[in-house]
């Protein structure tokens, strides 16, 4: 087992310099996102309008596009960080709450109303003097 670790020190150190980079990145990325999510946002029955309704039809798909390949970078990042240094379950959640698809604010709803999600993402709203995220009082279960 050694060996291997010693044929392959130059991935290890990649693998390392990764992590740290994941971990800062998302110490700063995933505070920020969680505040900007409008408080009100899992109240309603259905997705409400986007931000971006009113853009030109190519920067709404530029933008789009940018949105879910970050979201899918998040929840890669969030996969490696249930292993390595990071806040893995958080970075997943909002890389899920990015990426489009169907059914997915059901989705949303449901991932959010967990308490060990809606928890911490109200923590980073209060530091940052947000208002708490609202999730329906029957769902607060910790399933």
């Amino acid at each position: 087992m050694f060996d291997w670790f010693e044929d392959h020190h130059g991935l290890l150190i990649a693998l390392g310099i990764a992590s740290l980079v994941a971990f800062v990145g998302t110490v700063v990325a995933v505070p920020a996102i969680a505040v900007r999510i409008p408080a009100d946002y899992f109240t309603h029955s259905k997705r409400p309008p986007g931000r971006w309704q009113n853009l030109s039809p190519a920067l709404r798909w530029t933008a789009r596009i940018a949105k879910n390949v970050l979201g899918v970078l998040f929840v890669i990042a969030g996969l490696a960080m249930l292993a390595l240094p990071g806040q893995g379950l958080l970075t997943l959640v909002l890389g899920v709450l990015l990426i489009d698809g169907p059914g997915k604010y059901r989705f949303e709803k449901w991932m959010v109303r967990r308490r060990w999600v809606h928890r911490p993402i109200n923590w980073l709203r209060r530091k940052r003097g947000r208002e708490p995220l609202q999730v329906d009082d029957k769902s607060h279960g910790s399933k």
